[in-house]
């Protein structure tokens, strides 16, 4: 009864909830993960690019570039998309960032969103020190009223850094994202 209740308490403090995930840390060859995309693939002109650096012994991932509006444009991002499915109880991200204290966004493509322009976005602030930004699901609204209210982790199929929306020179690092 004693070893009972004493695997029930360390089950019930650990919860498989509360572990985090490692999504990307962009070590280990990230350009074969991700991939940079402008608005220039629907007729817009905004550019950059996305760099894979080192500093101090750790990788991440710099976002630069300018977002134009003109031609109907205004977004640059780069894109993860990946096949396995996060467990169903993980509830939002975790990202550690700095950047020229513009907004940023977050989007992420799940099993629901068939057209380039479904998906749920979430702002993201950034400052020029490392910081990290908890975002939980609950905070990402979707771009169509034909999707799903929830995202639920297991459909999430592709997670972007994105720059849009407004003109402005882009420079966001982000060193690590994670599943919470």
């Amino acid at each position: 009864m004693v070893r009972f209740i004493i695997l029930l308490t360390v089950f019930i403090s650990t919860p498989a909830m509360a572990q985090t995930i490692l999504f990307d840390d962009f070590s280990n060859n990230p350009a074969e993960r991700w991939e940079f995309i402008t608005d220039q693939v629907m007729g817009g002109v905004s550019t950059g690019n996305v760099s894979f650096m080192t500093e101090k012994g750790t990788s991440y991932a710099r976002m630069t570039g300018n977002v134009s509006l003109k031609n109907n444009g205004g977004f640059i991002q780069f894109r993860r998309r990946f096949t396995s499915h996060f467990d169903k109880s993980k509830q939002g991200l975790k990202l550690k960032l700095r950047g020229n204290k513009q907004q940023y966004f977050v989007h992420i493509r799940t099993t629901g969103t068939f057209l380039p322009w479904q998906y749920y976005h979430a702002p993201l602030s950034s400052n020029s020190d490392w910081t990290i930004v908890r975002m939980p699901f609950s905070m990402f609204e979707r771009s169509s009223g034909f999707l799903s209210k929830k995202i639920t982790a297991k459909n999430i199929r592709s997670i972007g850094i994105v720059a849009f929306g407004k003109e402005h020179e882009v420079q966001l690092d982000v060193k690590q994202i994670s599943i919470f």
